[in-house]
């Protein structure tokens, strides 16, 4: 069992206040997110739960820099990212966010390595592509074609290249979502080893509540809302999860 010793910094590395989201589909207007508010902390493991539809993905890519909010603030270290031109919001991404995503997107003519090694391109201080893999627990398949590899094998090259830039955050969207439940565990297990190792703030957004077991802090959203914020005193290892 994981324990509470281990508790995140105090530093705040997101405060989002009041946000929303509207989507425009035809002449209706549709409200992703309702006056969302929430802080996510330096180095903290933090699950986002909600069922398809409750906001978590629209979230994720608007605290991310992928999408803009139709109002509110979202502050990343102070700076707020809704003023932040393409451009800004594009090297705000190559520098300060790793994602890691249901579908693992990895180039199929590439090895594992040179998969990763796309990645540290766009960084200004990245890790050596093979320290990368070492701290995934794919070293020795750096050589190998994803058509070589297994599904989670797939997505743990996906966290290399998310985690390759040293990001200050790593965003994980649904990342057991297509694999079976033992090859999740792997992956899961891999996620929480990284929090622990570099510190690097995760936030991981799922329909699986049981996932929230690992959790310093659980978000529950619902309709496009922050239904509940709850703190894990003792956090479960991956392998103590049962879904």
């Amino acid at each position: 069992m994981s324990g509470a010793s281990d508790k995140p910094e105090s530093e705040t590395v997101f405060d989002v206040a009041h946000l929303r989201k509207e989507y425009q589909m035809g002449e209706v207007s549709v409200s992703a997110l309702r006056d969302v508010s929430l802080e996510v902390y330096a180095g903290e493991f933090l699950v986002v739960l909600g069922p398809s539809g409750s906001g978590k993905s629209t979230l994720l890519n608007i605290i991310g820099g992928i999408d803009r909010p139709s109002g509110g603030t979202v502050r990343f270290r102070g700076e707020d990212l809704a003023g932040y031109s393409e451009s800004e919001r594009t090297r705000f991404r190559r520098r300060h966010i790793g994602f890691v995503f249901q579908f693992y997107n990895l180039m199929p003519n590439l090895t594992a390595e040179e998969n990763v090694e796309m990645a540290t391109e766009i960084s200004d201080d990245p890790l050596p592509p093979p320290r990368a893999l070492d701290l995934v627990g794919l070293a020795e398949r750096r050589d190998h074609f994803p058509a070589q590899l297994s599904g989670g094998e797939q997505q743990r090259v996906a966290i290399a290249r998310a985690i390759a830039k040293r990001p200050a955050v790593l965003l994980c969207d649904e990342p057991t979502g297509a694999l079976d439940y033992t090859t999740g565990k792997i992956v899961l297990d891999v996620l929480d080893a990284i929090n622990r190792d570099t510190a690097t703030t995760t936030v991981i957004i799922t329909h699986n509540a049981a996932i929230g077991g690992m959790a310093h802090r659980v978000v529950r959203m619902m309709d496009g809302k922050v239904r509940d914020v709850r703190t894990n005193e003792v956090r479960q290892s991956a392998e103590e999860l049962e879904w």
